[in-house]
């Protein structure tokens, strides 16, 4: 075996099958981190972000010439496995019976009807998301564009020894000797695979980016004429920041040159880990939904070769569920920091009815509750919550966590949390059929368990 680190790499993905530009792009990374450069941002080399525009207050622009340009991409590589399913998120039922994939196309072919445009639905798969992904876009073959694919794959890297950096070896089950390597590999996939190319040749310019997860993230010709008007060459959605968002990624200015920037938990110093939660200084915080020039990511990778994304390292053992496996490092890297290296990028302040990302079954028994109704065009639009905030949901890991024990136990349909501050449960709780919660609910359920009748009113 090759004992420099980088070579061997190399080797290895090209004998995968990954494309040059991912192997290049892993490869920089690599070098950065045994270089020792530095892969957290202090926040005294920082500074909060001035007031950014809001949605709200974009002019109109002409919906059908802004979006005739714009292709769709979700990011679909994410199997269900925190949830205990191994298949992909995009597949579960998201609410009234149809999956967050069906969602998607529905919102897409309305947008396409409206407006009589071509509007591509691209997906990013991993190769486990792949098969069961194109097999349920199979059933809308109106989504078909005429030579632009339905997908393209991420890529795979390889986990690294944690001493010597090179790519570990586990014959035990050589599938753990590889790590996805974050949605930052977005950009290098699309270029590796052919699909930057196939989209520019079909006069496309411009690609909205967002996770499959979350359903507020619709095309709104609004931003696509935002974009196009301004000439931006890469703009990110934001929210302004609540008590819940104090562990995501904000966005500040490097005090050095005023380039905007991206800062996660996993880059930011144990010091200023109390600066990192204060939201209200900070202010503005990623929502993954991205709008890009094409040809601004053309011109990246041509000047540089690579999009120099800062590196996130995740020290890990190569067999997840074995702590006396071999430690490793996992460099990843976040789709957001790419606004790090744009110049003129820009942000856009966004209501949170846009932002409804799903991570935990908390996360979905909220989407499948009357907070949320599916309006028209399948938009998934805010119908509740108390003085306009989602309500708090936190629900017994041991019986909820998984999707198969949160379905047993709420099976007679969702709760009706649209007048809910709070719900807390405790225990094996089971819900019956229209069962409705008011205000701040904890409920604390006995050894053998607590069913809630259909028709209980919950007020606390």
């Amino acid at each position: 075996m090759n004992d420099d680190p980088i070579r061997a790499a190399t080797a290895k993905m090209r004998e995968a099958g990954q494309s040059e530009a991912s192997i290049r792009q892993f490869t920089s990374a690599m070098a950065r981190v045994q270089s020792g450069a530095q892969t957290l941002i202090p926040s005294a080399e920082l500074e909060p972000v001035p007031d950014e525009p809001e949605l709200e207050q974009l002019p109109g622009s002409d919906a059908a010439a802004v979006l005739e340009r714009l292709a769709i991409i979700r990011l679909n590589g994410g199997l269900a496995t925190s949830m205990g399913l191994q298949q992909p998120k995009s597949l579960l039922e998201a609410r009234e019976g149809r999956t967050f994939l069906e969602i998607i196309v529905g919102q897409t072919l309305a947008l396409r009807e409206r407006y009589g445009v071509r509007l591509p639905l691209v997906l990013m798969n991993s190769a486990s998301t792949r098969a069961p992904a194109l097999e349920a876009l199979a059933r809308y073959p109106q989504l078909a564009i005429p030579e632009v694919p339905p997908d393209f794959l991420q890529s795979m890297v390889p986990k690294l020894d944690a001493e010597t950096m090179l790519p570990v070896r586990w014959p035990a089950d050589p599938a753990l000797e590889w790590c996805p390597p974050g949605h930052g590999d977005v950009y290098a996939s699309l270029l590796g695979s052919g699909m930057l190319e196939a989209l520019r040749d079909q006069g496309f310019r411009y690609v909205m980016i967002a996770n499959a997860d979350n359903l507020g993230a619709f095309p709104d010709p609004r931003i696509a004429g935002h974009l196009v008007r301004e000439q931006i060459p890469f703009l990110m959605e934001v929210v302004r920041g609540t008590a819940a968002d104090r562990k995501g990624g904000h966005i500040a200015q490097r005090r050095s040159d005023g380039q905007l920037i991206l800062r996660e938990t996993a880059q930011t110093p144990p010091e200023d880990a109390e600066s990192f939660r204060d939201y209200e200084h900070w202010r503005y915080y990623n929502t993954n939904s991205l709008w890009i020039d094409l040809a601004a990511i053309e011109a990246r990778f041509a000047d540089a070769g690579v999009l120099e994304l800062p590196v996130i390292v995740n020290r890990k053992t190569v067999d997840p569920r074995d702590s006396n496996s071999a430690p490793v490092l996992q460099l990843e890297s976040a789709m957001g920091a790419a606004i790090g290296s744009f110049p003129g990028a820009r942000l856009l302040e966004v209501p949170r009815t846009r932002f409804v990302p799903v991570k935990t079954t908390d996360d979905l028994l909220v989407l499948r509750s009357d907070v949320y109704r599916l309006g028209d065009e399948f938009h998934v639009e805010r119908a509740g919550g108390v003085d306009g905030r989602l309500p708090y949901v936190a629900l017994d890991k041991q019986y909820y966590g998984i999707i198969d024990d949160f379905d047993a136990r709420i099976c007679a349909g969702p709760l009706s949390l649209r007048d809910a501050a709070r719900l807390v449960v405790n225990g094996d709780v089971r819900f019956g059929a229209g069962v409705v919660v008011e205000g701040d609910v904890e409920l604390a359920a006995p050894p053998e368990g607590l069913s809630i009748p259909d028709g209980t009113v919950l007020s606390g």
